[in-house]
């Protein structure tokens, strides 16, 4: 049989929300890319539906929130079961419902309209990175017979049962899930709303939607995570369900049920080579909470801008090295917490006495901030060299509007510096200008101003701070002058014209 051949700079398997948007943050930066997606159509189940702060904050930086409408909001979440405020500074606080097929519409028509080729019905079989060691080769069969695909590379983006995972023998430490939550949205049942609660035999959740359509999740304790090759019938979980609560909800109609386990895996290296891992692919965990979904887009936000500067020619490799530096000590951080909720959720009577201790701690503030943080993606700093500075690494301070939002929506670099004329690059970042728009601006609102100590001097300028930010809204670097600028910008942006 012969094959068609296709030419490309990136191969992102998978279409989902996290290949989905990093498709379009490449076509953002001008890459070319090719999406292979085994599935025929998009989804239309609801899945993962919670969206957080940080995530919330990134979409309004493409200037992608409009599409999405005005989805419901709740400050409230939770932490292993355990009510949680999540209200933190910022325009977006708590967490927002939107079911998952309606993300990937949003983010298929964002990547569609800025030139990303969507392939469907394409299952990958073959992945060789022994080319030329500067491209990397996969082969899928679609409708049309076996597709060759040759790129620069190539990012998975294909969930927990990643297919380049396997073909790669990518190391992927830690462990299988020992216990699981069963869930379905069930239309035609009418059963009590309920939030984590737990009974004598099991957990129960129940969340009925505007549609009438109620969200089931229940685990019955001292089971144990079972070997499954597909979805649980949705008799099994009417019949846990009933053994749990006593109620019957077999009479329903099942839209979509799946388990999910408190499995928890990271790989070794989010980059290997011209291979790159990203979402599930690169890490393994209990969704709780809406946490694996957010965590997978933001590693997209982080990988996109850098992979589409390199391809350009701007930035060398070694950025990239920062995509797996930065993203996997965030996904361990993730997973530690996920693994703690997932022993107050999942326990039984044996946890008791650690969720009281819990559910006092949380009602101090310093503990209630610091959960929110970690869980909204709020308080992320990525470890960055330059001069120290309270915002460094840290994303900027958010508001709406906001004076670097237009040029963060075009990908590109932001140095705002108050004391500087609009559209230019001051202090030898001139030849930057190609990257990194200059806006006359305070990086925060009614020109506050951030000082760390030892930075400065008597003859540092007045007034509030310079601030470099990346494309992804994190600050490269701070300070009153312009020292270590330009080395900043070398190092984020490649080096000057």
């Amino acid at each position: 049989m012969s094959r068609n051949r296709l030419d490309t700079q990136v191969i992102v398997v998978g279409a989902g929300p996290v290949g989905l948007m990093l498709a379009g943050e490449l076509r953002l930066g001008g890459a070319e890319v090719v999406v292979l997606e085994r599935r025929d159509a998009p989804t239309t189940e609801s899945r993962a539906s919670t969206l957080h702060a940080r995530t919330m904050e990134i979409l309004d930086s493409r200037g992608l929130l409009a599409a999405f409408g005005t989805p419901p909001s709740e400050p409230r979440g939770h932490f292993g079961g355990i009510p949680l405020d999540l209200t933190l500074p910022g325009p977006y606080p708590g967490q927002w419902k939107v079911p998952q097929f309606r993300t990937e519409e949003v983010l298929q028509e964002r990547a569609l309209s800025l030139g990303a080729d969507i392939r469907r019905g394409h299952e990958l079989r073959t992945v060789s990175t022994a080319v030329d060691g500067e491209h990397v080769e996969a082969e899928a069969v679609g409708p049309d017979g076996p597709l060759l695909l040759r790129g620069r590379y190539l990012v998975a983006c294909d969930g927990e049962d990643s297919t380049v995972r396997g073909l790669t023998g990518a190391a992927f430490p830690g462990r299988d899930a020992g216990r699981e939550l069963l869930r379905a949205d069930v239309d035609g049942i009418e059963v009590p709303n309920r939030r984590f609660e737990r009974l004598a035999g099991g957990l129960a959740i129940a969340a009925r939607r505007d549609d009438g359509v109620t969200r089931v999740m229940v685990h019955e304790f001292g089971s144990t995570a079972r070997a499954r090759t597909g979805a649980p019938e949705f008799t099994e979980i009417a019949d846990v369900w009933k053994r749990v609560t006593g109620e019957d909800i077999s009479t329903g109609t099942p839209l979509w049920a799946n388990s999910f386990g408190d499995a928890n895996r990271q790989l070794v290296r989010y980059r290997d080579g011209n291979v790159l891992y990203a979402g599930d692919a690169a890490h393994r965990q209990m969704p709780i909470g809406g946490q694996a979904l957010n965590l997978g887009l933001q590693d997209a936000f982080n990988l996109g801008w850098k992979l589409a500067l390199h391809l350009r020619g701007a930035a060398p490799a070694t950025l990239l090295d920062s995509y797996h530096r930065e993203r996997h000590a965030v996904g361990r951080r993730v997973l530690a917490n996920i693994e703690a909720q997932a022993l107050l959720l999942l326990g039984g009577a044996e946890v008791e006495p650690l969720r009281a201790v819990w559910t006092e701690l949380v009602k101090l503030e310093a503990v209630r901030e610091h959960l929110a943080g970690m869980i909204s993606g709020l308080d992320v700093r990525y470890a960055v060299d330059g001069p120290p500075h309270p915002l460094l690494g840290a994303r900027l301070p958010y508001t709406v509007p906001h004076p670097a939002a237009q040029a963060l929506r075009a990908g590109r670099g932001v140095l705002l510096d108050p004391r500087r004329p609009t559209d230019t690059v001051p202090r030898g970042g001139d030849g930057w200008a190609d990257r990194v728009t200059a806006v006359a601006a305070p990086a925060e609102p009614g020109g506050g101003q951030h000082r760390a100590a030892g930075t400065g001097g008597p003859d540092a300028p007045e007034g509030p701070d310079a601030v470099l930010v990346r494309p992804d809204g994190h600050v490269a670097w701070a300070g009153p002058g312009g020292d270590g600028l330009p080395q900043a910008l070398e190092r984020w942006f490649g080096p000057s014209l």
